[in-house]
């Protein structure tokens, strides 16, 4: 393993490092903003640049690509110790026993020798995204920045780069805001760290797998991910605190990323995090915006984020739904499943009409290319938004989303059983005093767009006019007291949804 001597070099630093964190102010500053309690925190305001942005991409990016296993690759490094399991089956046949090749021998074969930031940032831009950046680091354990408080990071070992740094630069380069995401609160028992049979219990390895803990903290007698018996330690959550510390304060991004199971820390590392955030980005003038899922944080102490799911109506806050380009995976697996870019543009349209943002991860093969496949979604997307976008960027909600026949299913992961919209679904959007109707499906010759809740009894407003989006043809329409009819004798202008924009007369 490369530089595995550095591992020696950081033995009684981190006790160190932990004690230099604070929040964000120096000596002879003003006071701090905010104060790590639950009632200063509620002072967040989400800022309007992520209520305009509504699209980002992000990346499921690291050592685990190496494995290009079965099941959710992102939990490759966890799944392939559970003896029984496919991914376990899957390593042991293709890569030896657990005491002889473990999940840290992945590392030196994690080279990027393809990655190009720029080249990254470049397609995002082309895929129409307004916030961009990295996983920083995963359960897995493996830091993707340049960090001073574990060897176990890219630019001491694999590819011996800041992949964090050069991400930051890149996606700044194009205008975009820069994100990173966290999910290292999960390594509390992620691995088997008290099996003698697998490498996870070498102590050598510990600044990667973690402390020692028992098997009902790895998912064994009952396992509650959410419960964990013991829950973590405060040694554990104080290297958690420092790792988000020191990306915040090397590379300030504009959003931060939580992955859900930050409930199992002791409130006060939460909150001591929000905090530095917080006051950093205030005092470097950077609007902010932290995420996170229920019940990890109060309400209005940041901004709400779904999991593969979203709301089921128009929420009063912005809010963020997390997908991915793939159905069965979020990083980069020999049988990956590619949702439609169909799929995806509809996605963002439903998110959107309910006051929300998407933000789409796509899965970079190990030497940091991304795959053709996704490239082409990312593209469609893109050129999707370039004729339609009026309708998405900076649009806020109308009185309703919308209707039609498909009622979206709710609660964590709940897409991962949805088939999608059908033809019928309409979404609404509002800017600038236009109403944007948008169409999952086309009429066909002369066929009809019916919607009832812009008949002449469901709103009250007189419409002047109907222009299709991206045609320099004007609609036809009639209006009813049960629907409007819309009936456009046009080709359609793109491939996946159809944005009508609505003039009213004005008094």
């Amino acid at each position: 393993m490369k530089n595995l001597s550095a591992l020696t070099a950081f033995k009684g630093l981190l006790p160190v490092v932990w004690l230099t964190t604070g929040l964000g102010w120096a000596v002879g500053d003003e006071a701090p903003r905010f104060t790590p309690d639950w009632d200063s925190l509620q002072g967040y305001q989400c800022p309007d640049w992520f209520r305009d942005a509504k699209f980002g991409i992000y990346a499921h990016w690291g050592p685990y690509a190496v494995a290009e296993g079965p099941e959710n690759t992102d939990w490759y490094s966890r799944n392939m110790y559970r003896t029984g399991t496919q991914p376990n089956r899957f390593h042991r046949a293709n890569w030896g026993e657990l005491d002889e090749f473990g999940y840290k021998d992945f590392i030196p074969r994690f080279q990027a020798e393809k990655f190009d930031a720029d080249e990254w940032a470049q397609l995002y831009v082309e895929a129409g995204a307004r916030f961009a950046g990295p996983v920083a680091e995963h359960a897995d354990g493996f830091a993707m920045w340049d960090s001073a408080l574990t060897p176990w990071n890219a630019t001491a070992m694999g590819p011996q780069r800041d992949i964090v740094a050069e991400m930051e630069t890149a996606v700044r380069a194009k205008g975009l805001k820069f994100l990173t995401s966290f999910h290292h609160h999960w390594k509390w028992g992620w691995y088997p760290t008290m099996d003698q049979s697998t490498d996870t219990a070498n102590p050598q390895y510990a600044a990667l797998y973690g402390p020692p803990t028992p098997a009902t903290a790895f998912g064994r007698r009952g396992y509650d991910p959410m419960r964990p018996d013991p829950m973590p330690s405060d040694a554990f959550a104080a290297e958690w605190l420092a790792k988000v510390e020191e990306v915040v304060n090397r590379y300030q991004p504009d959003l931060i990323w939580f992955d859900n199971r930050m409930q199992i820390l002791p409130e006060t590392y939460v909150q001591r995090m929000a905090a530095h955030f917080y006051n950093v980005s205030t005092k470097a003038g950077r609007e902010y915006v932290l995420t996170f899922k229920r019940p990890d944080m109060p309400l209005g102490t940041g901004t709400v984020d779904l999991e593969r799911s979203r709301m089921p109506d128009i929420y009063p806050e912005p809010w963020l739904t997390d997908t991915s380009v793939a159905s069965n995976t979020w990083a980069w697996s020999h049988d990956i499943e590619y949702y439609s870019a169909t799929r995806l543009i509809h996605d963002l349209v439903d998110i959107v009409s309910k006051n929300g943002c998407m933000l789409l991860n796509i899965a970079p093969k190990p030497d940091g290319t991304i795959p053709a496949e996704q490239q082409q979604l990312l593209r469609d997307i893109g050129a999707w938004l370039r004729i339609n976008g009026e309708a998405i960027y900076g649009s806020r909600p109308w009185s309703e989303y919308g209707e039609g026949p498909t009622e979206t299913p709710v609660g964590h992961l709940a897409d991962e059983g949805f088939d999608g919209f059908s033809p019928e679904d309409i979404r609404f959007t509002t800017k600038a005093g236009l109403l944007y109707a948008i169409s999952f499906g086309w009429p066909g010759p002369r066929g009809a767009i019916e919607i009832e809740s812009l008949s002449s009894l469901a709103w009250a407003e007189t419409i002047e006019r109907i222009d299709l989006v991206g045609s320099d043809e004007v609609i036809e329409f009639e209006r009813s007291k049960d629907a409007l009819r819309i009936l456009p004798a046009v080709e359609p202008p793109c491939g996946h949804a159809w944005v009508f924009r609505i003039t009213t007369k004005r008094p």
